[in-house]
């Protein structure tokens, strides 16, 4: 009996052996400076199997006895080690210098998502960019970041403008009643939004830079994807709540000339939703006479993960901006440091005020394997008036449209992977603009000019489309090849609602309306991209892109005459580049070397007065070309380097 006793207790300590030896492991991959689950980390056991993390961050997967995991996930630093089989383990990955280059928000046909295996050139910043210094101001990190792009705001923060290889900035006094503190040639992108008009005009005065933690910065034309962006593309992102936290917080930041920036959050983090609303307060006396600013914002941001293959955004924005203008100051102005402006500018109390609504919903679904379509509906409306030496404006806008992108991924053999997007944008802007005289005030000859005799009531409907596709094929030795096709139309319609005060008569012979469409504007590109190894990529590109004319282009207040024959400005740029990331990813480079021609450049031409001393007027032409060529080299180098992640059980 005894000996049965032993025999029998023997083989119940062998059977608990052999489970506590052969079981699972289970646990959660997040990042560990958000928390934020990372879905489709890569977990291996050395010597078995492995699986990829789900949607929450969650996997599963057999193991014997004591075994030696490792996790990575493109982006950040990966993590090996050993856990005994049957725990439940957390693992916490940090972000690496690589995760600069993986590309979040440009549209891209490839299925990997590291810049280095784009070829284009695409700067991304991250919150340390963003909020070095004030963070108040976007143009302090484009400029000190971005090589080869430069901002320029003409007030405090109203009037940005993009300059991207040497494109941009519009044409001066033609850019519209409201001339020079708009931007022409690069599209703007808010949480998917876009801010950029169907007329191809972007005005920047309502957005909340401080509220931005993601900006991708893509240079060069960029027709195939984004239609009418001959410069290049900027997309913009707010700050969300991260998984799993429900937080507030309140930032005050003050400082000279009364600065004083107030932030109030509150982030609402799930396991399958998000919520973030952000209020800010701006406040700024200016540094020269007449360039105070206040500013009021409100941004929304909420996700939903609905189930495995469906997911919601939506972005919801309100703006109250004015800022005060002062003008330019003459070169004599400058030279003796007389920063009083321009008196033409103070005495019509010239500002930029702004109310601004912005709304967009995003729905994604996974149809299939290596199909998904992400669609986005977006509209906007703003209440603008603003003064400067010319005059007063009043401007309404409403813009509406979506965008909807199909992604595909198919593996097409063990070295060959085919990748790609296909796609289309819609954009409307319905505009109402009025135009006055500035006159002094009898009852206050000191003081500002006031609103005076209307002199233009312009009615304008700007209508865009763009259709899209743009593939990827992953070769050996990793090579990838990627070609792309977008066509854009463009139609536009001005209405002179003051017409019958000149024109109403049987001999007119200037017509009410004016319209003027340009179709099937074609935006072909090719690429090669080589990675050699697995931290460094050189690549060759050739990109198109064009820019129609605006509605003030061609008609001629002045005159009354239709500027006809206009033509879409076209734009083509060949570059080559290198990306890397080197002594052990703690250094992050892109050279980038580019040739970019721009033909039927739009030109300003003015007509003199007969003695040749001032000009009466002046019109747009299609005369010239431009022919950029230069070199760009950015590095990043992480000093200190934090730990590789953790793992918890």
């Amino acid at each position: 009996m005894l000996k049965k006793i032993i025999l029998l207790s023997l083989g119940v300590l062998c059977a608990w052996s052999t489970f506590a030896q052969n079981g699972r492991i289970s646990g959660k991959v997040f990042d560990a400076i958000t928390n934020t689950p990372l879905s489709g980390a890569n977990i291996q056991i050395e010597g078995a199997g492995g699986a990829t993390s789900d949607k929450d961050g969650l996997f599963s997967l057999d193991c014997r006895g004591q075994a030696e995991i490792s996790v990575s996930y493109i982006g950040y630093e990966s993590l090996k080690q050993k856990v005994a089989c049957g725990t439940e383990v957390n693992i916490g990955l940090t972000p690496s210098a690589t995760n600069l280059s993986l590309v979040e928000i440009t549209a891209t046909s490839n299925q990997n998502k590291s810049l280095l295996d784009q070829p284009a050139s695409i700067v991304k910043l991250k919150e340390t960019e963003l909020k070095r210094g004030a963070g108040l101001y976007l143009d302090d990190a484009i400029n000190a970041n971005v090589p080869g792009v430069f901002m320029q705001r003409r007030t405090n923060s109203a009037g940005q403008q993009f300059n991207i290889r040497g494109y941009g900035n519009g044409l001066r006094g033609t850019n519209g009643i409201n001339s020079n503190f708009d931007g022409q040639g690069s599209k703007v992108y808010l949480n998917g939004i876009a801010v950029t008009d169907a007329e191809g005009i972007t005005m920047l005065d309502d957005i909340d830079f401080a509220s931005i933690d993601n900006v991708e910065v893509s240079k060069g034309p960029s027709g195939t994807l984004y239609g009418l962006a001959i410069a290049g593309v900027v997309n913009l992102e707010t700050g969300k709540a991260p998984a799993g936290q429900t937080s507030i917080g309140q930032d005050v930041m003050a400082g000279s000339y009364g600065l004083l920036r107030t932030t109030t959050r509150i982030g609402i983090g799930g396991n399958n939703s998000s919520l973030m609303v952000n209020y800010g307060h701006q406040e700024f006396d200016g540094y020269m006479v007449h360039t105070a600013a206040h500013k009021d914002f409100v941004n929304v941001m909420g996700d939903v993960q609905v189930d495995d293959k469906q997911s919601l955004s939506l972005y919801l924005g309100y703006s109250d901006s004015y800022d005060e203008r002062n003008g330019e100051l003459t070169i004599q102005q400058y030279a003796d440091l007389d920063y009083s402006g321009n008196p033409a500018y103070i005495k019509n109390n010239a500002h930029s005020a702004a109310k601004s609504y912005r709304a967009g919903l995003a729905y994604r679904y996974q149809i299939g394997k290596g199909v998904s379509n992400r669609t986005s509906f977006f509209g906007s409306s703003q209440d603008l008036d603003n003064s400067s030496a010319g005059g007063w404006t009043d401007k309404s806008p409403l813009t509406y449209g979506l965008r909807s992108t199909f992604d595909f991924r198919f593996n097409l053999s063990d070295d060959i992977k085919l990748s790609g997007l296909a796609g289309l944008e819609l954009e409307k802007t319905n505009t109402l603009t009025n135009g006055y005289r500035m006159i002094a005030d009898s009852t206050n000859l000191s003081g500002y000019n006031i609103v005076g005799p209307i002199r233009s009531i312009q009615a304008t409907t700007s209508g865009t489309s763009s259709w899209f596709t743009q593939w990827t094929l992953g070769l050996p030795a990793g090579f990838s090849l990627t070609a792309g096709l977008g066509i854009s139309n463009m139609s536009l319609s001005l209405e002179d609602r003051l017409w019958s005060a000149t024109n109403n008569h049987p001999s007119n012979d200037i017509p009410q309306v004016y319209e003027a469409d340009y179709k099937n504007i074609v935006s072909p590109m090719v690429a090669l991209n080589k990675k050699l190894g697995e931290s460094v990529s050189v690549y060759a590109a050739y990109t198109t892109g064009s820019k129609a004319p605006v509605s003030s282009y061609f008609y001629i207040p002045t005159t009354g005459e239709v500027n006809t024959g206009l033509k879409p400005e076209k734009g083509s740029q060949i570059e080559l580049g290198a990306k890397g990331s080197v002594l052990d990813n703690r250094l992050f480079y892109t050279l980038a070397l580019f040739n970019a021609k721009f033909s039927d450049k739009m030109t300003a031409v003015s007509v003199q007065n007969p003695e040749n001393t001032a000009t009466l007027y002046s019109y747009i032409v299609n005369g010239g070309s431009l022919n950029n060529k230069g070199l760009e080299f950015l590095v990043k180098y992480e000093l200190v380097k934090s730990a590789d992640g953790f793992l918890t059980s």
